[in-house]
């Protein structure tokens, strides 16, 4: 069999279908990725072909990009939708042309889309005649027992909850939908589509644990746990950061990611605050910070695969991303969680109901902030919580069910 994947986004939405993508190599079937130019490094240490696609993601979440900006002056949802369609918009075309012709000259059998590439992937698949399925890391199907994942509403009776959906499909429609029918007009000579693909198969990378599959999905809708590659396959540790982790107490990991919404001044002053009384790991991740701007007790960290890294840590402090919030669960350790914008308002939401994580937004994160809640995350009941979430979680094997289910004849229809 012969699967394309296609994504866009950051190395959170490509690293997942890079595990995908090795599990069915390793079934003995071809896989290829396409996705932002960031997951190549990754895809090539795993042997797996890759297309680089269109479009600068790093840039986007820099301090002058488009989502940096939005994500400091804490944008509402709709802003930060429209700086995706404006992404999505801008490379649509590209990011069509490349998935056809990949698809097209290995033979694709399937095709699984995500990310802000999901409504080409559906084009494609629409205009090859081939199965398509969508893999995303946070629950998208309408359901009456939550919003969607990028609207922090959690409070709403179930009736207002789908029309919550419904609103978000429309909304997301209306930003993607003419430019996408421009490019389908151009590539397929398609006729324009009115409103978006509907009751499509869908195969959710999210913990049961953290995520129980809402009693009112379709069948065709799969819960099977996350997606995360091995852990530390092919990484060796620096002799510096064995000898730190040897020399103490477990330490408390911070690094929020592709984010860089947080002021620069502030997010020093705050991870100062938090080594003056524990030790600490800090990632910079895309936030541009100089390393010698903190204080010298505080260990850098260069990337380092978080199922190597979090089960030697006390607690992490993270955005609060599903792949981040995932591994930090399953790693049996407490997180605090500094939400940005998007689906991590919904993950910080999860963690803390099961007693796992204390909350601490990005808009208002500040030296005590942060200090205050690192000490609420390190009380013994949450500890113990974490402690049990963690042992389940690492129980389930979401590569092996998603790519079962991928296997399967039957997974995957079209819609009208």
């Amino acid at each position: 069999m012969k699967i394309t994947f296609l994504t866009y986004g950051t190395e959170g939405d490509t690293r997942p279908l890079l595990a995908l993508a090795r599990e069915v190599a390793g079934r003995g079937h071809e896989a290829h990725v396409l996705a932002d130019v960031a997951g190549a490094p990754c895809a090539q240490a795993l042997g797996i072909p890759f297309t680089a696609l269109a479009g600068d993601m790093r840039g986007a979440f820099q301090p002058g990009g488009a989502f940096g900006a939005l994500l400091k002056d804490g944008a509402s949802m709709s802003r930060l939708m429209r700086a995706c369609a404006t992404l999505a918009r801008d490379n649509t075309l590209p990011w069509m042309e490349a998935a056809c012709a990949a698809a097209s000259m290995h033979g694709s059998d399937l095709l699984v889309y995500s990310g802000l590439a999901g409504f080409v992937g559906l084009a494609v698949a629409e205009g090859l005649g081939i199965p398509c399925i969508g893999a995303a890391m946070w629950p998208m199907t309408p359901t009456r027992e939550f919003a969607p994942p990028f609207l922090n509403m959690h409070r709403l009776p179930g009736w207002a909850n789908m029309l919550t959906h419904r609103a978000f499909e429309r909304m997301a429609w209306s930003m993607f939908g003419p430019e996408l029918n421009r490019a389908r007009a151009r590539v397929f000579g398609a006729p324009p589509r009115k409103q978006p693909w509907r009751d499509m198969p869908l195969l959710v990378g999210c913990s049961p644990t953290l995520l129980a599959r809402p009693a009112d999905w379709p069948p065709n809708v799969a819960v099977t746990g996350a997606w995360q590659l091995p852990a530390g396959q092919g990484h060796t540790p620096p002799r510096a950061l064995l000898d730190f982790l040897a020399a103490g107490p477990a330490p408390v990991y911070i690094g929020f990611g592709s984010m860089a919404g947080i002021a620069q001044g502030t997010l020093v002053d705050a991870i100062a605050a938090v080594a003056s009384g524990r030790r600490v790991l800090f990632h910079p991740g895309w936030s541009g910070i100089d390393p010698s701007r903190l204080p010298s007790d505080v260990y850098v960290l260069d990337d380092t695969p978080h199922d190597w890294l979090f089960p030697r840590t006390a607690l992490v402090v993270h955005h609060g991303g599903a792949g981040t919030s995932h591994a930090a669960a399953r790693a049996g350790v407490p997180s605090v969680v500094v939400p940005f914008a998007g689906d991590q308002f919904f993950w910080a939401r999860r963690m803390t109901l099961r007693g796992i994580a204390a909350a601490c937004p990005a808009a208002g994160l500040d030296s005590a902030r942060l200090v205050q809640a690192v000490a609420a995350a390190s009380q013994p009941a949450m500890r113990e919580d974490a402690r049990r979430v963690g042992q389940a979680m690492r129980e389930e094997d979401g590569v092996r069910t998603a790519v079962d289910l991928l296997l399967e004849d039957n997974i995957c229809t079209n819609d009208k």
